[in-house]
């Protein structure tokens, strides 16, 4: 089982670009989103805000990792690669807080959908496929840095967060904001798509009224800006506005 898992985790880090966001689409196309649930707005509207209060939470602790300390992300050549064996900033905190992070953010999109079906079977398919990937890196950083990464483990959890750790790993460093945008603003950028995109499904799924058509509006209008806004922090990191923010480690 071990074996298949390597191999399913060798396979989805070099895909995951590709295979993560089919994964998604696939999943909210095919069954459309929850307007009440037990046919109560209210509930519909607190399950909301649980969502998008986990998704806020993945995104702040991505932040927090890539503003403290960046490693080398996408491997080398689109396979599990590591220069260096990084265990300073969130990473003296989690051995995996950017997948962390990540998790957090596909459970509150899935909650956010709010179908049961794409809920349970979002969040257990991205654990095990993120279980994998993890069990794939942990091979090659076992094998490369020997001891040292064994030590590593020992004190560090895997996917829990040890907090204690937190003022120690950080001792030293400076917060960079720049760099969180430069480097993580398309996760920013596809999170909101994906929320605004599956609001607008939602409504668009009912039969709207004059104040649900211009709410639709509003949310294109956002998604509008949220697209303009992307490509322009894209446009300037090609201009190497941010070079010397985004070398890795």
């Amino acid at each position: 089982m071990k074996i298949l898992m390597l191999a399913f985790g060798t396979f989805f880090f070099k895909y995951r670009n590709q295979a993560f966001p089919l994964i998604i689409l696939v999943l909210f196309v095919a069954v459309p989103p929850t307007t009440a649930i037990l046919s109560s707005a209210a509930l519909e509207r607190w399950k909301d805000v649980l969502a998008l209060a986990i998704v806020l939470a993945g995104l702040v602790l991505r932040a927090t990792v890539i503003g403290y300390a960046y490693i080398k992300r996408g491997g080398l050549n689109k396979r599990v690669y590591a220069r260096d064996l990084v265990t300073e900033g969130m990473f003296g905190v989690c051995r995996n807080p950017l997948y962390v992070g990540n998790m957090l953010i596909y459970v509150g999109l899935f909650l956010f959908h709010g179908n049961p079906v794409v809920v349970v079977v979002g969040s257990l398919l991205f654990g095990f496929i993120y279980q994998c990937i993890v069990y794939a890196e942990e091979e090659f950083l076992a094998n490369k840095f020997g001891e040292a990464y064994s030590a590593y483990c020992r004190d560090v959890p895997r996917w829990g967060l040890k907090l204690s750790a937190f003022s120690a790993s950080t001792e030293g460093m400076a917060f960079n904001v720049r760099r969180v945008i430069a480097k993580d603003y398309s996760t920013m950028s596809s999170t909101l798509i994906a929320l605004l995109a599956t609001e607008f499904y939602r409504v668009a799924a009912d039969s709207i009224s004059d104040q649900e058509l211009s709410y639709a509006i509003v949310l294109v209008g956002l998604l509008v800006a949220v697209l303009a806004l992307t490509g322009l922090v894209s446009s300037l990191k090609k201009k190497g506005v941010f070079d010397e923010l985004t070398a890795a480690r």
